[in-house]
Order: C-alpha cells, then structure tokens, then sequence
C-alpha cells in the first residue's frame, strides 16, 4: 500500500498502515531536483574511488565479475559528505519518522547502494538485529535514487513481521545474497514488493523482516540512499553507533553501548541492507 505525502504529514490511514503492517511507502518525499542532487553526490564519490573504511571498491581483475565488488556499498556516508548529512537529517523525513515513532527522532546510521545490473540481492533480514536498540527498534527510511521494482532488485517485506522477536540467522545462497545472514519467513506470511519511484521513501519498523532479489536487469541500477532513525527515548543502541546519533540540528547525541550479544548470542557482524 503507499500513499501521497500531503504537507510532510501523515494521516490517520498512513499511520495505521504502518501500525497493522510494519511499513509504509510515502510518494514524493524529495523532490526530482533532490533525487538528481543525491545521484550525483554519491557517483562524485564513486568517481573519487577508495575512501577507507567507508567506500572500497575494487579493479575489475580483482571484482572477478561482481558487479557489487566494483560498485560496493558507501557506508556511514554522513560522516565524509556534508550533503550526505543533510539529506540523512531532511526536515520532511524527520517529521514523518517523529510521527512514527511518537517520540523525537535521532539519526543513527546512513548507508547508499549503487545495485548495479547483474547484483546479488541481500536474503531477509531484521535491522534491529543488528541496530541492538532498546528498548523498543529502530525505523529505516529507504529512500529511492532510481526507480525499484522486482527486476532490478527492489526491496520486498513480509507484512505483520513488526511484533516479531529478532530471529536468529542462519547462512544464506551467496550465489543470490550478498550478504551472509538470512531469516526464515514465518508460517503464513508472504512477501510483497515495494516498488517506488525516485524520491519515494519505504519507511519500516527495525523488526520487519525485509530483503532483496537480485538484480535482473540488464541495463538499470537500482540506487538507494538508505538511513535509519531510533526515538530520542531509547537507552542503549549498538557500539558501533552508540556515539554517532544526531538530532535535528546536527548535534552529536550520546547513548549507552548495547553490549549485549543479543538473543542469538552474537556479535554485529555487519550493517544491515
């Protein structure tokens, strides 16, 4: 289901939407002229070429044939590009994740895939997995570059997943999942795809379970800038981000490390989509 954003604020069905479902696509949240600002904020990055530690992308002898060994995920790319930043702390995206959340926003993490024709797509999963927020989740904002739709790899979720207690990964096909942890989908559910323009944004709870197909295309990427937010109210929050939260107006906002392993015994073993 998605709906029209009218004046950055949400009606009563949206909210329901996301209440009984555990998501919600909002149309048009950044304008073209944003989308087009974003693109080439981060091809300029890919131009650059490594940035260590966050983008490190490999020749073509070395990819052996990987598309995403080439064009690799940029990670937390707030904290090396000032419009990166902006967009993670956009004004429409806080109001929305405010109402969401019922509580003040804070930004923890920012992520941009390129998903080049040919990628593997990423087996399901649940952010909060990883995020360790409590009490409580996180909520992501999944923030279309290009169009996504199920031939280019678009993000699918499995609805009422929401409530669900974080489940324990097993090993997924790395012929079809780039990423090593995969979730079973529980009895009864089905997976539904969200397909959106550039500049909607898919916004789901830290539990839903989520994930991605390959990309099928043969000429399309399936660019995605992808951030996720925690209510002003939570305790603790991985250590890996602990010191890396953000109000509104840009300030660097501190809560405990969740050193806890979680109930699958495990440490982060690396950041979700």
């Amino acid at each position: 289901m998605s709906v029209s954003l009218d004046k950055n604020k949400l009606n009563e069905e949206q909210k329901q939407q996301f209440t009984e479902q555990g998501y919600l696509i909002v149309k048009g949240v950044f304008s073209s002229g944003e989308v087009a600002d974003i693109k080439k904020t981060f091809m300029n990055i890919y131009a650059g070429g490594t940035i260590p530690g966050y983008f490190e992308p490999e020749s073509e002898a070395e990819a052996q044939g990987d598309p995403l060994r080439l064009y690799p995920r940029i990670l937390y790319p707030h904290r090396i590009s000032e419009a990166a930043k902006k967009y993670m702390l956009q004004t429409h995206v806080l109001g929305i994740i405010e109402e969401l959340l019922e509580d003040e926003p804070l930004s923890a993490q920012s992520m941009f895939y390129f998903k080049p024709p040919g990628s593997r797509g990423q087996a399901l999963h649940q952010d909060n997995y990883y995020l360790k927020v409590e009490p409580g989740s996180c909520i992501a904002a999944w923030i279309a570059i290009d169009a996504a739709d199920e031939e280019n790899g678009g993000l699918r979720v499995v609805p009422r997943t929401q409530h669900l207690d974080i489940q324990c990964p097993h090993e997924a096909d790395s012929t079809k999942s780039f990423f090593r942890d995969e979730v079973d989908l529980p009895e009864g559910s089905i997976v539904v795809p969200a397909n959106l323009e550039p500049g909607d944004v898919l916004f789901f709870n830290g539990s839903t379970i989520h994930g991605s197909l390959p990309n099928y295309s043969k000429t399309r990427f399936r660019r995605s800038f992808i951030c996720h937010y925690v209510g002003a109210s939570i305790l603790s929050i991985g250590k890996h981000i602990s010191d890396d939260l953000y109000n509104g107006q840009g300030e660097v906002v501190n809560r405990a490390r969740n050193e806890n392993g979680g109930p699958c015994g495990v440490e982060f073993a690396g950041a979700p989509h």
